[in-house]
């Protein structure tokens, strides 16, 4: 017992963190964030190991770093593996059609919670320090979900409550659509 939630943690830290990571590298690129500061530079140097390798054999698509996605969902899909394997998961065949389903799904979730964490960076960041490395990282990541809402919700007092506003949608996002997605991925394991 003690070992399998010891072995659970660190696949938890590990894989998925790293499955986080191939995931960031990728929206980083679509959402045409600068990676000239030092989260980028060490999401860069973490995992240009594997994906410049992949680059070899997997093509971008639409001009996107489609091998950064792949080996996301290929180590999300070995993470979910792993934790069903730990589980005690009778594997009479293989359930690759629920881990994929499982995989893409949590890898939104993943994607939702990186939104997130980089609303409330730059929430603390505009109070502390606007002018960090990291501060038009974190306007890339949030301007493009943003400016839809500042165009909607008016000033408050000089107060702009769209980044508020926009955590309470990714939370409903995770709440409702998400938790129905993963019980009927998981209804295919």
């Amino acid at each position: 017992m003690m070992l399998n939630e010891t072995l659970q943690f660190l696949l938890d830290v590990f894989v998925q963190g790293f499955a986080g990571v191939l995931l960031f590298r990728f929206l980083l690129q679509w959402l045409r964030a600068p990676m000239r500061n030092p989260v980028g530079e060490f999401i860069m140097a973490l995992s240009n190991f594997v994906v410049l390798r992949a680059r070899r054999f997997i093509p971008p698509v639409w001009r996107l770093d489609s091998s950064s996605l792949l080996l996301a969902l290929g180590v999300e899909l070995i993470y979910l593996g792993l934790t069903l394997w730990l589980q005690g998961y009778p594997y009479v065949q293989f359930p690759l059609p629920g881990l994929l389903a499982l995989s893409v799904v949590k890898l939104i979730r993943i994607s939702v919670y990186l939104l997130m964490s980089a609303l409330v960076a730059q929430a603390i960041l505009s109070w502390v320090n606007p002018y960090t490395p990291i501060a038009p990282l974190l306007m890339a990541i949030t301007q493009r979900f943003l400016r839809p809402l500042q165009r909607i919700v008016p000033l408050i007092g000089n107060v702009d409550l769209s980044s508020l506003i926009l955590l309470v949608i990714c939370q409903i996002i995770l709440i409702v659509p998400l938790a129905m997605l993963e019980s009927l991925a998981a209804r295919l394991l």
